[in-house]
């Protein structure tokens, strides 16, 4: 690893109120056993990193872990190896689950990691991606296909979320789809989407600069409520509604956009406790999904399907900033002047 005066420079969240700071921190200790350190190539600043800047309160449950380094969404090459791996040489080309199980819960001992309730996650819990190295175990490694450019598997992680939406909604070929949030999560549903056979609507409110990424990926069914706010009223009901926007008026709106024993996906994250219209639930007998994180087999279809199309879902990524224009990145995401906005800690200002 390079080194300069065995320091590095990484974005950090240091204390429990609003605010990030790049900062020079040690370079990471060598690898433990079963560990890699990654040279990373880019990181995605994610929503839950803009949730984090801001300090909203469904985040405080990360004050004992600061300050922590942050940068969850991220891929890059190994440039060192610990004791005890095997597979995994350096160079390799790899991104990562960020969450990882705890081993001990009664989940994982049950042989379901995915339903861990204890888990860690690099870039929330411990040191993340928002600098040129992240140290990581083997376990969370998954490789990138041959000849894709590193940097775009940093869209592996919001895309796994995308999926798992996808899955959980059970969107199939012929259905009609509304997503509300065109931003990272909401775009790649809207793509994994129409993937799979659907017919997709995207609404916005005030979001030119997003819609106009997701007409360079071939999307037209586009409704900017600032726009026409009565515009969704003259749509026909969908089969499926995915919340992805993370706005209280959005969860209604979606209720309200469903047919008769429709699906809404819950995937967006909110700021706090958001009314809902049960009665419309109950009478209209709609199902109500609440979605998280993509299983281990998600992500290797997200993977894979990542790397049969990459010019594609390259379009996502807007922005690609060196490391020290990291503020001007979480600007431009809370301002949703960018869809995805990469730091790239090697790349000089």
């Amino acid at each position: 690893m390079a080194t300069n005066e065995g320091t590095m420079l990484a974005l950090r969240k240091t204390a429990p109120h609003p605010g990030v700071e790049l900062v020079r921190t040690p370079l990471p200790p060598g690898p433990g056993r079963s560990e890699v350190i990654i040279e990373v190539a880019a990181a995605g600043i994610c929503g839950s990193d803009l949730h984090i800047d801001e300090w909203t309160p469904s985040y405080a449950f990360l004050t004992p872990c600061l300050p922590v380094t942050l940068g969850h969404e991220f891929a890059g090459r190994i440039s060192a190896v610990g004791q005890g791996v095997e597979g995994w040489r350096i160079g390799d080309a790899v991104t990562v689950k960020p969450s990882a199980p705890c081993g001990t819960c009664a989940a994982c001992l049950d042989s379901r990691p995915d339903d861990c309730t204890n888990r860690r996650a690099v870039g929330l819990h411990q040191d993340g991606a928002f600098a040129p190295y992240v140290t990581c175990p083997t376990s969370q490694l998954l490789a990138l296909p041959p000849g894709i450019d590193p940097t775009l598997g940093a869209l592996a992680e919001p895309l796994s979320i995308s999926a798992a939406a996808i899955r959980n909604g059970e969107v199939r070929r012929g259905q009609r789809v509304v997503v509300f949030g065109p931003g990272t999560i909401g775009q790649g549903c809207a793509l994994l989407a129409r993937r799979a056979g659907a017919e997709v609507t995207v609404i916005g409110l005030n979001d030119a600069a997003r819609f106009a990424t997701l007409r360079s990926m071939g999307f037209d069914r586009l409704i900017d409520l600032a726009d026409d706010p009565a515009a969704l009223k003259s749509t026909n009901p969908y089969d499926v509604a995915i919340e992805a926007a993370g706005a209280p008026a959005a969860v209604n709106l979606a209720i309200s956009a469903l047919r008769l024993r429709g699906t809404m996906v819950a995937v967006g994250i909110h700021a706090k406790d958001v009314p809902m219209d049960l009665t419309q639930l109950t009478r209209r007998q709609l199902r109500l999904v609440g979605s998280a994180r993509g299983t281990h087999d998600i992500w290797l279809e997200t993977i894979a399907a990542l790397g049969e199309t990459p010019d594609l879902f390259a379009k996502m990524v807007t922005h690609r900033l060196p490391l020290t224009q990291a503020l001007e990145g979480f600007a431009a995401g809370h301002r949703r002047e960018a869809s995805k906005v990469l730091l790239l800690p090697g790349a000089s200002a």
